[in-house]
This record gives structure tokens, sequence and C-alpha cells, in this order.
């Protein structure tokens, strides 16, 4: 494997604090736009959302990659997550981002396993080993037994 990759990615500016941004590679534009808080538009995808979701599908990508080499099946995996600003003497930054991952196994012998296989992609997810905001996890991982056991009481 080479030993250095390159992504691209461009923008264009379609009006203040607001445009579209691209990639050569990649199918879809995503149009974006400053916060709200930051005179921005409301509804749209923002930087400080793709900051959030870089990190969040970076570990999707990272734990779902590992469970597979690992032969280790789930019945459901999704995970939210939440970016914490705080301005400081430098301006505006984030200082941490909540990952708050639910695995559903079928078998109960696997919920101890993708607890480890979650510990490891948190610590291996290079887009959170980029950043300097502090990754907190929160995981839940359930046996889908006790969920259909708990709807039928």
């Amino acid at each position: 494997m080479d030993p250095v990759h390159k992504y691209q990615a461009k923008a264009l500016c379609t009006k203040a604090r607001s445009g579209v941004v691209s990639s050569d590679v990649v199918t879809d534009a995503i149009h974006f736009s400053a916060p709200p808080e930051f005179l921005g538009d409301a509804g749209v995808w923002t930087p400080e959302h793709f900051f959030v979701a870089s990190i969040v599908s970076c570990f999707v990508s990272t734990f779902s990659g590992m469970a597979e080499l690992s032969k280790l099946s789930f019945a459901s995996f999704e995970t939210d997550a939440e970016g914490v600003m705080e301005k400081d003497a430098g301006g505006w930054r984030f200082v941490e981002v909540r990952l708050n991952p639910t695995v559903i196994v079928s078998r109960e012998q696997d919920c101890e396993r993708v607890k480890r296989l979650l510990e490891k992609a948190e610590k291996t997810c290079l887009v959170a080993r980029s950043t300097t905001a502090r990754i907190v996890m929160n995981p839940t991982v359930t046996f889908e037994h006790e969920m259909v056991t708990a709807k039928a009481s």
C-alpha cells in the first residue's frame, strides 16, 4: 500500500457565508453555509457539521471494517455524535466530540467482544486521531433477545 494518500475537495462560494463543496472523484456535491449562530443559513450543512460527520463516519467505517475482519456480526449498529465548541483566547474551536454508538448483537457472548472492538475503533479512527478535540465514547451494546423480551413485557 502506498505510504501517502491524498484527498481533494473544492468549494465554490455562492453567496456570503455559503457555497457548494465538491470533488472530482465524488458524485454528489454538498451545499453548505455557516451556521445560523455565525450568520449563515439554517437547515444547511455547515463546516461544523462536516467536522462532526467526518469523525462519526470514520468511526462507523473503522468499527464495521474491524468487525468484518474479525468475523463478528451484529444485528444493528448506529452512532450519533455531538461536537462541543468553546471559545478561548484564539477564538472558537471544537474541544470535544461525543460518540454514542449503539450496537445490537444476535449472540449474547458477543457483547464483550463488541465493546472491545468499539474501544479499538475509537483509538484507531484516523480522522479522530487527527484532531485536538477530545473524543468521548459512551457505547450501548445490547443482546437482541433482551430487546424482544423488554418489548413483550
